[in-house]
């Protein structure tokens, strides 16, 4: 066919020919890795011609990952990062110290490899694995973070040689193709486990623990527990970070959002392992790289500030474990009416996350653009269920300017329930 000369005209292929799951869900996951082995031998191996972090988990490897790209970028390294899906633009999953993969770039790649697509028709998420490949090959990174995408085990990513692997926390999520039980799911995860490279495991859940020691024992890998070392408290802003009960720094995050803490110790114990592999990393660049992760990473959607008076907030958090944070950060925020601007997608267990919601909150209940999107309507009926009540306002922006229009200058507006909800929101 004739090639691709315009970038939308790109995106207009992938989003139209290749399942792409954050739009239709189970019908784009791929239960193997060789498409994407295909795909990288096309290329030329371009996973074996950078270093790497890998980073896999249910919540937490999103700002995990930005966080160790920011403190590589801060001590001076060519720094590429991966992650999925975007809130905005394609190209925010894919670049290298802040700045995303141009344009032009997609368009090449995707005119190189067409002959690959049309016979192997990957999914939209293989694709843009090994497109984020390609590109950090070929502008010589010193170093990429490489977010899963889902599970680990048989994830598209996890075809790289990394430095280092971190997990972070494990929750119910996506059990329908990880796992109907925590342990089956955190064994799903421990797949990017590698022999003889280390992992890092950032949170303390006992329950799980022996899953990783299993696999760590069993592929001849250093395993470190990092909150058994490292520990981060919060006063006035500010976090303070101890190892083995001696503190180490202070700073300032502009990545806000208490449960960050839970993130801290796999981060630094990650950066710690990679400095032991020769990279400089000290501590005036772990400081400056987590006072200044949104600025250097671009970061959105995590416990995001969009306005002040009144107080508008959104967050992507979406699952049981998500939202349980969400609702901690909530209660420590002041305010005197909540208003939560809410939709859910079709395949998560509604019913768990919908019993935590607060019920002197009022709703606006909406739904995002995509197949996945579960009806607004449908949210409303069964949120009533649970004591929660509100108005139906399919679209997301037309749902917050009626909240924000109802609220005081004291009030809170929360946005949030799905990726697919806060991606919409226009001011992000």
């Amino acid at each position: 066919m004739n090639k691709f000369t315009r970038y939308q005209e790109v995106l207009d292929y992938l989003y139209a020919q290749l399942p792409m799951y954050q739009r239709v869900g189970g019908a784009a996951f791929r239960k193997d890795l060789r498409n994407t082995i295909e795909l990288c031998k096309f290329l030329n191996f371009p996973q074996h011609r950078f270093k790497s972090i890998h980073v896999a988990g249910t919540n937490g490897k999103g700002s995990s990952s930005h966080m160790l790209a920011s403190v590589l970028q801060s001590a001076g390294y060519r720094t590429g990062l991966y992650t999925s899906p975007h809130l905005k633009d394609f190209t925010e999953r894919i670049g290298i110290s802040g700045k995303p993969v141009t344009k032009e770039f997609v368009l090449d790649f995707v005119n190189r490899i067409h002959p690959m697509i049309d016979r192997l028709k990957p999914s939209f998420f293989e694709i843009t694995v090994a497109m984020a490949f390609d590109f950090f090959a070929r502008q010589h990174v010193d170093i990429a973070v490489v977010e899963v995408g889902m599970g680990g085990r048989l994830d598209s990513t996890n075809v790289i040689l990394p430095e280092v692997s971190l997990i972070t926390n494990i929750s119910d999520d996506h059990k329908q193709w990880l796992g109907d039980t925590l342990e089956k799911i955190a064994g799903e995860k421990a797949g990017i486990i590698k022999p003889h490279i280390p992992v890092v495991i950032s949170e303390q859940q006992e329950d799980i623990k022996h899953v990783f020691g299993h696999k760590a024992q069993s592929s001849g890998s250093r395993i470190y527990y990092a909150y058994e070392e490292y520990e981060a408290n919060v006063t006035d802003d500010l976090v303070q970070v101890s190892k083995n009960g001696r503190m180490e720094f202070i700073f300032k995050p502009d990545l806000t959002g208490s449960y960050q803490l839970y993130n801290l110790p796999g981060v630094l114990k990650t950066l710690e392992v990679v400095a032991e592999r020769g990279f400089r990393i000290e501590n005036q660049h772990l400081k400056h790289g987590l006072e200044n992760v949104v600025a250097q990473t671009g970061l959105k959607g995590r416990w995001q500030i969009l306005r002040k008076k009144p107080m508008v907030i959104c967050d992507v958090g979406h699952n049981l474990e998500g939202v349980r944070n969400i609702l901690m950060q909530i209660q420590k925020t002041a305010y005197s009416q909540l208003h939560m601007v809410w939709g859910m997608v079709e395949d998560k267990e509604s019913h768990k996350i919908l019993s935590l919601l607060p019920k002197d909150a009022n709703y606006y209940f909406c739904q995002a653009g995509i197949p996945r999107a579960k009806k607004a309507q449908q949210l409303r009926e069964e949120s009533a269920k649970y004591g929660l009540f509100g108005i139906v306002i399919e679209d997301v922006n037309t749902a917050l300017a009626q909240a924000i229009d109802s609220a005081s200058d004291q009030d809170l507006v929360f946005v949030g329930g799905s990726n697919f909800v806060v991606a919409e929101v226009n001011d992000l």
